[in-house]
């Protein structure tokens, strides 16, 4: 086991290089500068801009620029924000750990409503619920979480007047207040994002049970009398999981893309958030990071995805 961690971490490695190149390469050939303000400001010498892109190292060579940022990146040194005048390690580490929560949370919410209900649907086969489930899993997937996220505003927020629809950082409460109010405020980004995903699983736990729960050695199972809740759980449930930890592992970079849009909406102070005010600023040493961080993290979550393989089908060998 320790031995095949290592080996997919080294693997990562180039991974993460190849998409470190790509991305610096595209940021640093897009349009658009950092400076681009003070070179329409009239009250900005033309060499104060020059000499602040000096200084950063603007005008060197692409491969020379993408050496300076790895090296400093390894060395902890993330860069300097231009347009929040922070580094962009203490920007990054104030909101991360709010995306985390709400990611964590939403996904969380989708295994619990896609399981159960996956599983169900696929032991009772075009049954008046399996109708009704699949009905509603394509009516949940099918709406963006941008307009999911403004009619919960409408209704949850302004018509009933139960959740604010803004996320604030800087709550003032204490005890358990303060972590009430958290979970309120919390409420709607992560159900918009949890039921989105939760249907769209729900299709796939339904197709993959359903495929698993017809195969010999589920019928042997009950020939051995065992019950048809064990039989389904312990059987079935485990094998048909394989295909959907890979689905779940393959649709991260799409979560991400997902929370970014609902950051927005509720103004969540989350890495999404911060990514969408760097482009428009053009804070390239922002974007970059942040978009490292998200490729990161989808490594992370494939590599976890290989873990749980062996986990849930011990035939499954890490060699």
């Amino acid at each position: 086991m320790g031995k095949y961690l290592l080996r997919r971490l080294l693997i990562a490695i180039p991974s993460l290089i190849g998409i470190s190149i790509v991305l610096f390469t595209v940021l640093a050939l897009a349009p658009g500068d950092p400076f681009e303000e003070l070179a329409t400001n009239p009250n900005v010498p033309p060499e104060v801009r020059e000499n602040l892109r000096k200084q950063f190292g603007l005008d060197d060579p692409i491969p020379v620029r993408y050496t300076r940022w790895v090296t400093s990146m390894a060395k902890g040194d993330w860069g300097f924000s231009f347009a929040s005048r922070v580094d962009v390690d203490k920007l990054i580490k104030g909101r991360l750990p709010t995306t985390l929560i709400i990611i964590g949370s939403s996904q969380l919410l989708a295994l619990l409503i896609a399981i159960p209900i996956g599983v169900i649907a696929a032991t009772r086969p075009y049954s008046i619920f399996d109708q009704v489930a699949n009905t509603f899993a394509f009516i949940g997937f099918s709406l963006p979480t941008f307009f999911t996220g403004i009619l919960f505003i409408l209704f949850f927020s302004i018509y009933l007047d139960w959740l604010p629809f803004v996320y604030r950082a800087d709550i003032a409460e204490t005890g358990w207040r303060f972590y009430w109010e958290h979970l309120k405020q919390s409420i709607m980004p992560v159900a918009v994002l949890g039921l989105f995903q939760g249907a769209s699983w729900t299709r796939y736990v339904r197709s993959a049970v359903l495929d698993v729960i017809r195969l010999d050695y589920v019928t042997t199972a009950r020939s051995k009398g065992l019950s048809e809740k064990v039989v389904v759980i312990k059987h079935a449930l485990r094998n048909a999981l394989i295909p959907v930890v890979t689905l779940v592992a393959l649709q991260m970079p799409t979560i991400f893309g997902g929370a970014i849009v609902t950051e927005q909406i509720f103004r969540v102070p989350g890495i999404g958030s911060l990514l969408i005010s760097a482009i428009l600023a053009n804070d390239t040493p922002v974007i970059m990071a942040v978009t490292f961080v998200f490729a990161c993290l989808v490594i992370f979550f494939n590599l976890l995805a290989d873990v749980l393989y062996g986990w849930l089908d011990p035939r499954i060998a890490y060699r």
